[in-house]
């Protein structure tokens, strides 16, 4: 494994701040994410997501670029990927969690 190292060894040789940075970084990616990026950070293709939910690869495309939809069409899209949605809103002195979307029904998309 010459001129190989383990990521764990690259990280060491960083600088305190540029480790720091890159964590914060990394933390900031598995935050925020479009539609696109969360279904390839699953390892999931437009194909797969479009099987899950009975429609056309090509409604895929468009439900990925979409600015606005309702909220149980998201709820579908992320449960197609394995995960489970959750509404919250944030206040500057406390987070609620809006828990009346789970009884949404499940119509089509």
């Amino acid at each position: 494994m010459t001129g190989r190292h383990s990521f764990q060894t690259l990280r060491a040789r960083l600088s305190p701040a540029a480790q720091a940075a890159a964590a914060a970084a990394a933390d900031q990616l598995e935050q925020d994410m479009n539609l696109t990026e969360l279904r390839r950070a699953r390892q999931l293709s437009q194909e797969e997501i479009a099987q899950i939910l009975k429609i056309g690869q090509a409604s895929v495309a468009k439900l990925e670029r979409r600015t606005d939809m309702y909220v149980s069409t998201l709820r579908r899209f992320v449960e197609a990927m394995g995960g489970e949605l959750e509404i919250t809103a944030r206040f500057p002195d406390h987070v609620v969690t809006i828990r009346r979307f789970e009884d949404l029904d499940t119509g089509q998309i």
